[in-house]
């Protein structure tokens, strides 16, 4: 009877053990769920202020020049511009020879020439940015497995999905700035903290506003006065991600003010031709009884 009792008693820890190791178990599992984000990006890209915002909005050529500036010295040492050619810059306010001083100042690897050779030679505007890798597996392996993506077109191709109704009220505020919203929130969200429990993947960096996971490759890549402007705006993380977001938005859309002027002439001419043909069908059938 001893021994049954005693059996029956260690039965009971090893219940009781059990049952706390997978309260333990759950309760950790819970914490780690409520620490793991159920969407993308975790915050919404903060709305900003664009000078290109609405159906006559138009480019701040200075903002352009600034944000070119950025580019050059700090995003085209990993990032690439493989559609825009040197000869466009003329949009952001450059005359034909700065845009041509700006071109050499670039080394184009072109060929072959008569003897089937290779050869470097300065950038004329009808060039295009030089890539900083070779290939897209040359740029993965020197920037941990990613390859950074080209700028060309990041601002009409990066976006969140604004949802019902904000999509239908954008319709008609012309709304195209979520590319430019999700680059500048992205640039200046390096510094958020990430919640308690949650997990950041090794060789990776938190960023709330990262459209496809809790944390990318890229690490915080500006920095309070790292980039000299010459015309007296604030050399700060904010300024210069509003800048650089600018520039990508008219790098994927160059002609996006000669499109809201022929859009504009196009109403005008459409609502004086729909009050011509109303007032000519009046005059056709005004003596005619119905």
């Amino acid at each position: 009877m001893k021994k049954i009792l005693t059996s029956l008693a260690l039965l009971g820890l090893v219940v009781v053990g059990v049952e706390t190791a997978s309260t333990g178990a759950i309760a950790a599992e819970e914490a780690h769920n409520a620490a793991a984000p159920t969407h993308f990006p975790i915050d919404q890209p903060k709305e900003m202020d664009w000078s290109f915002a609405g159906p006559f909005g138009t480019y701040d050529k200075a903002q352009l020049q600034r944000g070119l500036k950025v580019y050059k010295e700090v995003c085209a040492a990993c990032h690439s511009m493989n559609l825009v050619a040197f000869r466009t810059l003329e949009g952001l306010g450059y005359s034909e020879g700065q845009v041509k001083t700006l071109a050499a100042e670039y080394t184009i690897h072109d060929g072959p020439n008569d003897a089937g050779d290779m050869f470097d030679r300065p950038g004329k505007p009808s060039d295009y940015f030089p890539a900083p890798f070779a290939n897209e597996q040359a740029a993965a392996a020197s920037n941990g497995g990613a390859a950074p993506p080209d700028m060309s077109l990041l601002a009409k191709a990066r976006g969140v999905e604004r949802g019902f109704p904000r999509f239908v009220f954008d319709i008609f505020t012309q709304y195209a700035q979520g590319g430019p919203d999700y680059i500048h929130s992205l640039l200046t969200g390096y510094d958020e903290t990430p919640p308690a429990g949650m997990v950041i993947p090794e060789g990776t960096h938190y960023n709330p506003y990262f459209l496809s996971g809790v944390s990318l490759k890229m690490p915080k890549p500006l920095s309070d006065g790292q980039v000299t402007y010459d015309d007296g705006a604030p050399q700060t993380v904010d300024q210069y991600s509003r800048d650089v977001s600018a520039f990508l938005m008219w790098a994927a859309e160059p002609h996006m003010e000669d499109r809201k002027k022929t859009g504009f002439r196009v109403l005008v001419f459409l609502l004086l031709f729909g009050a011509l043909v109303y007032l000519t069908k009046r005059k056709v059938w005004e003596g005619v009884t119905h």
